[in-house]
């Protein structure tokens, strides 16, 4: 069993990347292997909407310079997929986006890849924006039809410069209760009882 992490943020250390590590450590608790994935590292190219996707079918893009095709093979893979994005100006950032759009239409059209896999969305905002940028996270999990879980309150941490999330108590409780319902569905999905 394997969680898959992706980090959207731009900033290898940061208030996302440091806050999906706890996440990824409170699912490994329960015997489940973890991998965070930076996309910023991965220098992916934007969506130019050939539809070549649409024409093949087969779940891929055309592009095959950068890593989205690898990245897409790794989440297919894995039993649970975690989007975490910080909030630029009220939006996901831009190789969160990049990604978003990129992978969408290739597994809608093709192989839906990601169906029935456990998903989860975590956010950090410096002031405010956290809620659209959850929605549209979960959005295209459920777009995907993933089985999507959160937490209480919204797994949104509210920080500007790391490691200032650690003083969201709340957001905090809310991304470590986000890791535990993900544990528990993947397990429950193997069909282990937890």
């Amino acid at each position: 069993m394997k969680v898959i992490a992706l980090n959207g943020s731009p900033r290898l250390i940061g208030n996302t990347g440091n806050a999906l590590n706890d996440v990824l450590d409170e699912i490994e608790k329960e015997g489940i292997e973890v991998e965070q994935i930076q996309l910023y590292a991965h220098h992916l190219e934007r969506c130019n909407d050939c539809r070549s996707c649409m024409i093949r079918g087969d779940g891929r893009c055309i592009i095959e310079e950068d890593d989205l095709n690898d990245i897409l093979d790794k989440l297919r893979q894995a039993d649970g997929i975690i989007l975490a994005s910080p909030c630029y100006y009220g939006s996901c950032s831009s190789q969160m986006q990049t990604f978003l759009e990129r992978a969408g239409l290739p597994l809608e059209t093709g192989d839906m890849g990601l169906k029935r896999k456990v998903g989860a969305a975590m956010v950090v905002n410096a002031h405010d924006g956290g809620s659209l940028v959850h929605a549209q996270l979960v959005g295209w999990m459920l777009r995907n039809e993933m089985v999507v879980v959160g937490g209480n309150p919204a797994p949104i941490l509210n920080a500007l410069n790391s490691p200032q999330y650690l003083e969201d108590k709340q957001g905090m409780r809310a991304v470590t209760r986000m890791a535990r319902e993900m544990a528990w569905a993947v397990l429950r999905l193997n069909g282990l009882d937890c």
